[in-house]
């Protein structure tokens, strides 16, 4: 990517100074596209805009033919990436723009992306932009701040469906003759005001489905929204239509009550899309998801109510990022953060996910627990310096964590000022892009608090709090319960202690009847529930005196903020025996989530942890939960236990999964999670390879064996070296679908074979030979935990090739080899500091020799090496 490419924030504001946009005009001819000869698309965008400079620029990533500036035509001044504007009129009056040029497909998941259908050999087009690549399309101010109107001409061949934000306003079909097939001219609806990267253009024979949507409005009338569900046509059996308008209609149900701000953009389509590099895009009136959400195989609860947080998430941004947008990606998490916390409050209070919250608090959350630990994280509110750090911060702080602390602010000024507050936001704010200082001043407003300190505190430093309990005995009554927290900003050093309304939960070992199987067994139940705002070191929790002393302590019950919480010894003890026997799903999955980090903080032995999984994971009835306690039980495997244990355990864990698969409740979710988990499993178990060949033959009595799994077994079984080329050939014959090819080069890719590796590493590392989807795959079958061997030789060649891989790649594929290439699997030496490990001193090595690098490729970089660098402290506390 060029230097003027790298759109900086300081060029962006200067810019917004200037100018006034009001409209676009785009015209894209994709007629050529079902020729794959045919590598571009003709593309032209007339912008109209009033100036206060004669000299500005237009952002535009593809060849440019001609400029022409107020009527008069003007020699192309483009870098690659801008389009230098002069003569401008300076006076008030409008200026009006005209670029041609040509766009080039992609086959990355970035501008224009266009695949072919292994299945029919049909053509598929969408766009995916986010944060700034509508200017691989067309000629753009890309920025979020400059909104305008945008009208969009396409050219199609006559059989295809072509959407974009807003409905057609005219279709004209244009008859083939002699040399040109039938073709249609779409031309839709001015959109109203919205940012360049919200537009959308979805192209190809897509498979439709229609659904409507209506509301009564303030004034006794109604607002009628027509809904859409499209995909490819060789998915179309799989498209459960009426499951997902359902979850549609709710949300949107929901949201036109809570914003009391009429759903704002006419019509709602939703298109899966394939090769998608997102979950989806809320691209405003024409969302746009992986295809992963319509399912092949059978499905979990747990992917159903995955699949309804993501469609209510997008759904939420209608609102927060597409009708009040962002100035700048500084403020990402005005729309991420808000979007993510309405996922999953929607998926509670109007669909049938009521235990929304659980999967929150177990997978989202320690993803963002995850980031917040590293040295490259970063406050909520973040400093985007440019585009390239923006491309970064889509992660788990502005996501996730900013989610979690959106929830504590819930109970910190309560939902209805909270709701009252965030109408306020929208009413005054419509079309427009704001800042911070625009939410708090409507929260405040609404709740009667003053939000500074607490935005100062929660919103503006890093670093995640550390939350104990500390339990004196008074005989068996509590003499005093005192919360303890700890926490500083990693990036300032500078102790933060922050504000908390929490819960404490007391919990009792008791004998009785288990709610859960209905007979006579021991359970763990909250006795008390106690509320507390912690401030400071230390909170004494004042009505916890005199009661019985508790059997476990769970700070922060019902998860109401965002702290790690440290059980305390007795504790601790409690959920070592006993952790099964809680009988409600959200304190299990949050003792889970102290136990996992304890592991990740080398305060609890990865052996530990993988026997509390293999004891305590069959009697989790929550399939998101299970199914994060298996995954995280390999990362403990590989990459936290020490080298001399880790063959037992790899046994250990694969023997456990197959007796738990066999025991499991025939065709229920939960035998379909030991299945997976002893899929993976197996890939560093060569012992275990019979079992796999047996699931495969169907001999698991229910277990549905759907592509996905069937994948996954060959998978590993060709990482141990037990499938052969014509067995893997033959899946791929039964599964003759886009997935399955891309399955399919996985499995060759993880043959243990250093000739297969030399050609996945050249393939990898050439520009373009390799699609998104086929860039995973590779990664994937590259990096095999069992190939340690194979892969070493190519450490020094990771870190020679960095420079290169960030020159030559798109950011999207950059990023992707940058982190699956590291040689992130390694074994810590006894009585050696970690920091003096062979990689980690090469990995010093380059950030010490390039300080000059792209700053993005410098933050991966020390991203995998704390990572690496964690695992191996693990290791050695583990020993």
């Amino acid at each position: 990517m060029s230097t003027t490419a790298n759109l900086t924030r300081t060029a962006a504001r200067e810019r917004s100074t200037h100018l006034r946009v009001s409209e676009y005009l785009v015209r894209l001819d994709l007629s050529g596209a079902p020729d794959p000869a045919r590598t571009t698309f003709p593309t032209t965008t007339t912008v109209r805009f009033t100036a206060t400079a004669p000299t500005t620029f237009l952002d535009f990533l593809s060849e440019v033919s001609s400029v022409v500036v107020n009527g008069r035509s003007v020699v192309p001044e483009h870098d690659g990436s801008r389009v230098l504007l002069t003569g401008l009129t300076a006076d008030g009056s409008e200026n009006e723009v005209t670029v041609q040029g040509e766009g080039l497909y992609s086959r990355t998941g970035e501008g224009l992306h266009r695949f072919t259908d292994p299945v029919d050999g049909a053509t598929y087009l969408y766009t995916q932009y986010e944060p700034a690549d509508s200017r691989r399309v067309f000629a753009t101010f890309e920025q979020p701040d400059l909104k305008a109107s945008f009208t969009f001409e396409v050219l199609a061949p006559a059989a295809w469906e072509v959407l974009s934000n807003q409905v057609p306003a005219e279709v004209e079909d244009l008859p083939a003759d002699g040399a040109h097939p039938a073709l249609r001219r779409w031309t839709f609806a001015p959109s109203p005001r919205m940012s360049s990267y919200l537009t959308a253009v979805v192209a190809g024979p897509y498979h439709r489905v229609d659904g409507h949507w209506s509301a009564a409005l303030p004034d006794g009338g109604t607002l009628e929204v027509p809904l859409g569900l499209l995909c490819r046509a060789s998915l179309a059996e799989h498209l459960d239509a009426e499951r997902l308008l359902e979850v549609t209609r709710q949300g949107l149900d929901f949201f036109h009550e809570a914003f009391a701000f009429p759903y704002p953009w006419g019509k709602y389509d939703q298109v899966f899309v394939p090769e998608y590099n997102l979950g989806a895009m809320e691209n405003p009136g024409c969302v746009t998801f992986t295809e992963s959400y319509v399912f092949r195989s059978a499905a979990t609860r747990a992917q159903y109510q995955a699949r309804a947080n993501t469609i209510l998430h997008e759904m939420a941004h209608m609102w927060f990022g597409d009708l009040v947008t962002p100035r700048w990606w500084d403020d990402l998490w005005l729309k991420e953060s808000f979007a993510d916390y309405m996922g999953a409050h929607a998926s509670v209070a109007a669909t049938e996910f009521t235990d929304a919250w659980v999967a929150f608090a177990h997978r989202r959350k320690a993803w963002a627990y995850t980031q917040d630990q590293l040295p490259t994280t970063h406050p909520i509110v973040a400093d985007i310096p440019d585009l390239e750090a923006a491309k970064q911060n889509f992660d788990g702080i502005t996501y996730a964590k900013g989610a979690a602390v959106l929830k504590q602010l819930v109970a910190y000024v309560g939902t209805e000022a909270f709701f009252a507050g965030v109408r306020a936001y929208f009413q005054q704010h419509q079309w427009s892009a704001t800042t911070l200082g625009d939410l708090l001043a409507a929260l405040e407003g609404a709740s009667g608090r003053d939000l500074a300190a607490w935005s100062r505190v929660w919103l503006e430093t890093a670093g995640t709090p550390v939350l104990t309990a500390r339990v004196t005995a008074d005989g068996d009554k509590i003499a005093s319960l005192v919360v303890t927290q700890e926490g500083a900003d990693p990036v300032t050093g500078q102790e933060v202690l922050r504000p908390h309304r929490l819960a404490v939960g007391l919990y009792a070992v008791t004998d009785g009847a288990d709610g859960r199987t209905g007979g006579a067994a021991t359970t763990l139940r909250r006795t008390h529930r106690l509320e507390v705002d912690v401030t400071g070191g230390a909170t004494e929790v004042p009505d916890a005196r005199g009661l019985a002393l508790p059997d476990l302590v769970l700070v922060n019950d019902d998860d109401l903020t965002y702290a790690k919480v440290r059980l305390d010894p007795a504790s601790l003890a409690t959920a070592r025996e006993h952790l099964g026997a809680l009988t409600d799903t959200l304190p299990r999955s949050l003792v889970w989530s102290a136990l996992w980090n304890a592991t990740r903080d080398a305060l609890l032995p990865a052996a530990d942890y993988l026997d509390l999984v293999l004891r305590h994971g069959p009697g989790e009835t929550d399939t998101a939960v299970l199914a994060g306690l298996t995954a995280n039980a390999r990362t403990a495997v590989e990459h936290y236990l020490p080298a001399a244990q880790r063959p037992r355990a790899r046994g250990e864990q694969a023997d456990g999964a197959w007796s738990r698969l066999l025991a499991a409740e025939p065709g229920s979710d939960v035998q379909l999670v030991w299945a997976r988990a002893l899929a993976a499993a197996a890939a560093v178990a060569p012992a275990a390879a019979p079992r796999l060949r047996e699931v495969l033959a169907g001999e698991v009595p229910g277990l549905p064996l759907g592509p996905e799994l069937r994948w996954s077994l060959w998978q590993s079984l060709a990482a141990v070296g037990d499938a052969t080329r014509e067995e893997l050939d033959g899946e791929l014959a039964r599964d003759a679908t886009a997935d399955g090819a891309t399955q399919h080069l996985a499995a060759l890719v993880a043959v243990p074979d250093p000739e297969v590796k030399a050609a996945a590493w050249q393939e990898l590392l050439t520009p373009g030979a390799l699609t998104n989807d086929h860039v995973d795959a590779t990664l994937a079958g590259f990096a095999q935990p069992l190939h340690r061997e194979l892969t070493a030789p190519y450490t020094e060649r990771y870190f020679a090739s960095l420079r290169q891989i960030w020159a030559e790649h798109s950011i999207e594929i950059a990023d992707r080899l940058v982190r699956g290439l590291y040689p992130a699997h390694q074994d810590a030496e006894p009585g050696r500091d970690p920091a003096d490990h062979p990689v980690l001193r090469r990995t010093a090595d380059w950030l010490e020799v390039n300080p000059d690098a792209p700053a993005a490729l410098r933050r991966l970089v020390v991203e995998a090496r704390d990572h690496l660098l964690r695992a191996l402290r693990a290791q050695l506390a583990s020993g």
